[in-house]
């Protein structure tokens, strides 16, 4: 539940990151946000509440995480829930049976079988299109649509979506437009200030930055939603735990210089990539020479720690994985440690091969969430994985 903001109005995004909303505990002076790990809360007397009564409903650990993320996403109101998925299923029930989705063909296979499915069978339809190219949003509208569901940059291409001109084509429909900002976190990218109606975030990803959480947050400033969120939020039982809201929490406080070092390795790493012979094409926002690159430096602040890139041949897939050693072959992206995927059959597994081929997903696509370690150690990795295919005459 959001309290007054206002006193941290006068203090940069990047110092809230690091203090917080209340920067300490009142009672006893702790500078850290309390775990309040207590499923129930004593009521005072009778018709008397502290506001808490049921963590499942609210808890003070977590209205700090969600105070915070509403703060630094420019938003009003902010919500966090125990895993991504489970806000992008909080969030759908905001439309109707009936209501039509136009959604990011590129995007996580998570969000797409969630969609497909499983609302699908409750009455929402979804059209699945390249977000990249506005012409293909405009097509896709039906006198039902009543959303709009971007990815940007998406995942796992690195297509950037114009959210000013999204904006625009859903409320004249009279719809609402999401955006997923996993991908940036509000260091690089803030929606709601570029027309979003709401914004998600898999909180697992770069609000946390550890590898060592779940999470998902929705953050949106519309006051005729929020009653139906909450209510969401405390029905289904999607509530962020109590210590996990603490983890990001913590994570939060390093965001900033965090997001620094991922793109700083990243720029480094996606520009030697484009100079070896195995690797046939970088997917990074950027370089100069990004199809929307001139969009993404007008409406972020960065480019990220992402990198897809296509192999040239599908055989060096099985060996380059099996000779990384620093950077770990695993799902997920955004925290420390430098991590490799093959979304083939990992991210991307769930959805249909059609759709993954006509996005670019093929048997010879790699996505290499950049960590925060020495960028020369991250390349001498790739370089003697990509060596080895060379010595097995691949």
């Amino acid at each position: 539940m959001r309290k007054d903001t206002d006193c941290t109005k006068k203090y940069a995004d990047t110092t809230i990151f690091v203090r917080g909303i209340h920067f300490f505990e009142p009672i006893t002076g702790a500078i850290s946000t309390p775990i309040y790990q207590s499923s129930t809360f004593r009521h005072p007397a009778l018709g008397e509440s502290t506001g808490f009564d049921y963590s499942r409903g609210l808890n003070p650990t977590r209205s700090e995480l969600e105070q915070v993320i509403a703060r630094i996403e420019h938003g009003r109101y902010g919500l966090a829930f125990a895993s991504g998925m489970g806000a992008i299923s909080a969030l759908i029930k905001v439309f109707n049976p009936g209501d039509h989705l136009v959604v990011s063909e590129d995007l996580y296979g998570g969000t797409y079988r969630l969609f497909n499915e499983y609302y699908s069978h409750y009455g929402f339809s979804f059209s699945w299109v390249d977000t990249s190219d506005i012409a293909r949003i405009e097509a896709a509208i039906r006198p039902e649509t009543r959303g709009l569901f971007i990815e940007t940059p998406s995942n796992p291409m690195m297509k950037v979506t114009d959210i000013r001109r999204c904006a625009g084509i859903i409320h004249r429909q009279g719809g609402l437009l999401v955006v997923d900002n996993t991908l940036l976190s509000p260091c690089f990218q803030n929606p709601l200030d570029l027309g979003a109606d709401l914004v998600v975030h898999s909180g697992t990803k770069y609000l946390a930055g550890h590898n060592d959480t779940l999470a998902g947050c929705i953050v949106h400033s519309r006051e005729d939603l929020e009653p139906l969120l909450r209510n969401n939020q405390k029905s289904e039982g999607a509530s962020l735990s109590p210590f996990d809201a603490w983890l990001v929490l913590r994570g939060i406080k390093t965001l900033a210089i965090r997001m620094e070092r991922h793109e700083r390795n990243a720029l480094g790493i996606a520009r030697w990539l484009r100079e070896q012979p195995v690797v046939e094409r970088v997917f990074f926002t950027g370089f100069e020479d990004h199809a929307q690159y001139g969009l993404t430096r007008s409406q972020t602040r960065g480019f990220g720690g992402m990198i897809s890139f296509y192999l040239k041949k599908p055989e060096y897939v099985p060996v380059i994985l099996k000779n990384l050693s620093l950077i770990l072959f695993a799902e997920s992206l955004g925290g420390v440690e430098s991590l490799i995927t093959f979304p083939l059959v990992q991210t991307h597994g769930s959805i249909p091969e059609a759709m993954r081929l006509s996005t670019g997903v093929n048997d010879r696509l790699l996505r290499l969430s950049v960590g925060i370690e020495d960028e020369q150690d991250i390349v001498n990795d790739l370089a003697l994985a990509f060596d080895r295919c060379k010595k097995e005459n691949l």
